[in-house]
């Protein structure tokens, strides 16, 4: 069964570690386009099987296997988060984040709660939002200085200090600031996670410490400094509306989320019907 269970993992795009640490370098070296496609959309299509599929085929495995699955989650956290330390290639860095907060979802996908499958679900789509944004942004950017090099930009606040507001915003939510849709879904994770084990909380709740750490350093080589000697033009009324949108979608579901946990719970609900009935 475990070895099924791994299978699996690695056919439907589950990143857990070991499996997809290969996935930066794709989202490296992809265009822009491709890799909002894949890491907003196609990322989510192996979660969503996990708990659509994986999870009501194989219960007695899913629960005999928990821990291990859990701590796989765990680690792709950790791992990815401290590669993403070392990062200078601005893409890279977003993806090995991504890397991260995938990993936390996939742990709370198996605590078998509703907590943890409701959590998951949230943090999924606010998950695809904000990372999205934060493509585009780095899209953005390379558009105008064409380079993806951290160590190369800078002073972009001086010069379009909207984009840098944006920026700023999605950063806050990629580290589940409270009030963004990432608040939300990430701490119902680690309630679910605690519900198992505490430890499973604390080392889980590293993508949210060491997030903050990276990412905030990242914005503050990027975005403020000295004003860079390439020219930053300020954005565009169609990459404004774009940012405009994931904005919204992030702060008014972080603020109220009932309307997708009313429209998933009962879903979830059958399907921990299903699992507890073996």
């Amino acid at each position: 069964w475990i070895f099924l269970a791994f299978f699996l993992a690695y056919a439907i795009k589950i990143p857990i570690i070991p499996f997809h640490t290969w996935q930066a370098n794709v989202y490296q070296k992809a265009p822009t386009v491709g890799t909002m496609l894949l890491s907003g959309i196609m990322l989510k299509m192996g979660l969503y099987s996990v708990i659509r599929w994986q999870l009501p085929i194989a219960p007695i495995a899913a629960k005999e296997y928990m821990y291990i699955f859990i701590g796989l989650g765990i680690a792709g956290v950790i791992y990815g988060s401290i590669v993403a330390l070392r990062q200078k290639d601005l893409k890279k860095l977003l993806a090995y984040s991504s890397l991260a907060h995938v990993g936390l979802i996939a742990a709370g996908s198996y605590t078998l709660t509703l907590d943890g499958l409701r959590g998951a679900v949230l943090q999924m789509i606010a998950h695809g939002f904000v990372v999205v944004g934060l493509f585009f942004a780095a899209e953005v950017i390379f558009r105008r200085y064409e380079t993806r090099e951290i160590e190369e930009m800078g002073g972009i606040r001086t010069q379009s200090p909207k984009f840098t507001s944006m920026f700023l915003i999605l950063v806050l939510a990629s580290v589940a600031l409270p009030s963004t849709f990432n608040f939300v879904g990430e701490f119902t994770v680690l309630y679910s996670l605690s519900q198992i084990n505490i430890w499973f909380a604390i080392l889980g709740g590293t993508t949210i410490i060491l997030g903050a750490y990276y990412m905030l350093r990242m914005f503050q080589h990027v975005m403020l400094g000295e004003t860079n000697s390439k020219t930053f033009a300020d954005v565009t009324l169609n990459e404004g509306v774009s940012f405009a949108v994931i904005i919204a979608v992030l702060l008014f579901f972080g603020f109220y989320p009932k309307p997708i946990t009313d429209l998933i719970t009962p879903s979830l609900e059958t399907i921990l019907q299903v699992i507890n009935k073996n």
